[in-house]
């Protein structure tokens, strides 16, 4: 039997415990052996709860603990996660996690020191949620040169940009009913800014190039500026708003960002909506493929914690090779990418536009809508965009949003 401890007792940590204990025959049979959870770290007590008499109030007692090979990491955060996740591996503890700030801040650091004491650090659950894409990266696809991978990351702000798409209504109004459901925090800002997807692509982005890519270098933008009148546009034109985290080689630099992006009904990721997710993987051999299902959740992210709980067990003393350095990756600054833009600007002034953007510029009208008129760009460069952009803080309404060809 293999002991193994759970730290943080609360949605995510309470899934892990109840997929080993209720898929207890299946998880022993993948493992190899039978795997038993010991010890239940949290600051709370829970009385009444089956598993109220493993849960302890200090960590030591894990440390101490020889019989605790694999520590399952669902605290969240940066502080007392990472100190306690050094001190697991220090021990020789396997780690898997769910904490994707943790991973994106501190990932080379600690897959050194699992490699340094024949345990392993592993993170499926960090960045699709349930979707197993960390492992197909990693194992499935190594005779691939991954030149790509564009995801809808973040579950809440799917939800809200679907309803929005979908009822016409604000964005306001869809983030108190997100909030309402449970689907978004009472302080939304790590989804709905972007800084949540970006901690996700910036993983992904380590484990493509091997370096480390620093999700504070990444440029980052959300959802707060998208309204219900540019749906309008979009459906008007055979195209959806999603927010689009991305990562590309673009020759000896990668260029990674987050923003809301519009995309056409020939794109997959079209049609995902609601609280799912979905990456795809561009290979040099294989082409596109894609990762689909619920990116959040209870019982869909405890499932990746548990199946790196079993890879962790089917090797114990030894580590499973992960080609994330420490070394910076460099990072493409945005402004000379290219691509089209959307944007709106008051009726009327159609000439002044073109002289500024060229003939190619195209009109987009609603037949509900005077006021103002919608414009796509010919492809250009994101610095010249700006640049002539600035120019029309007069006339512009709303925010301009970038289309993915």
């Amino acid at each position: 039997m293999i002991q193994a401890a759970v730290l943080g007792y609360g949605t995510v940590g309470s899934g892990v415990v109840e997929v080993i204990e209720k898929n207890a025959d299946m998880v022993g049979r993948n493992a190899g052996e039978e795997i038993h959870v010991k010890y239940i770290l949290d600051l709370r007590d829970f009385p009444g709860d089956p598993h109220e008499k493993e849960v302890i109030h200090d960590f030591k007692q894990i440390i101490e603990d020889d019989e605790v090979k694999i520590v399952c990491e669902t605290m969240g955060g940066v502080g007392a996660a990472y100190e306690f996740t050094k001190q697991a591996l220090t021990a020789g503890k396997s780690v898997c996690t769910s904490n994707k700030e943790l991973v994106a801040a501190h990932g080379p650091e600690l897959l050194a020191l699992a490699k340094e004491h024949n345990c392993n650090y592993l993170f499926e659950a960090s960045v699709g949620g349930g979707i197993p894409i960390i492992r197909p990266i990693k194992d499935a696809l190594t005779a691939e040169r991954i030149e790509a991978i564009t995801g809808i990351l973040n579950g809440t702000t799917n939800y809200i940009l679907t309803k929005m798409e979908k009822e016409g209504a604000d964005f306001e109004s869809v983030l108190k009913l997100a909030q309402d459901k449970g689907y978004a925090e009472r302080n939304p800002e790590a989804d709905v800014e972007g800084h949540d997807a970006c901690r996700k692509i910036a993983i992904l982005s380590s484990l493509m190039t091997g370096k480390n890519v620093d999700y504070q270098k990444i440029y980052t933008e959300g959802i707060t500026k998208i309204t219900a009148r540019d749906f309008a546009y979009a459906g008007a034109m055979g195209m959806s708003i999603k927010l689009l985290a991305l990562s590309r080689k673009m020759g000896e630099e990668t260029l990674a960002m987050v923003a809301p992006f519009l995309i056409s009904e020939e794109s997959p990721l079209h049609m995902v909506s609601g609280v799912f997710n979905a990456i795809m993987v561009k290979g040099n051999m294989l082409g596109d493929s894609m990762f689909y299902g619920r990116g959040a959740g209870k019982l869909p992210t405890a499932s990746a914690v548990v199946a790196d709980v079993v890879d962790c067990a089917r090797h114990i003393g030894e580590t499973l090779m992960c080609f994330w350095d420490a070394e910076e990756a460099a990072l493409m600054s945005i402004d000379d990418v290219e691509r089209k833009f959307f944007f709106r600007a008051k009726a009327g002034n159609g000439e002044r536009l073109k002289k500024l953007f060229g003939e190619e510029l195209q009109e987009i009208s609603l037949s509900d809508v005077t006021e103002e008129t919608g414009y796509v760009t010919d492809v250009m460069k994101e610095k010249e965009f700006a640049a002539l952009y600035e120019q029309l803080a007069d006339i512009t309404v709303g925010s301009r949003i970038r289309i993915e060809a």
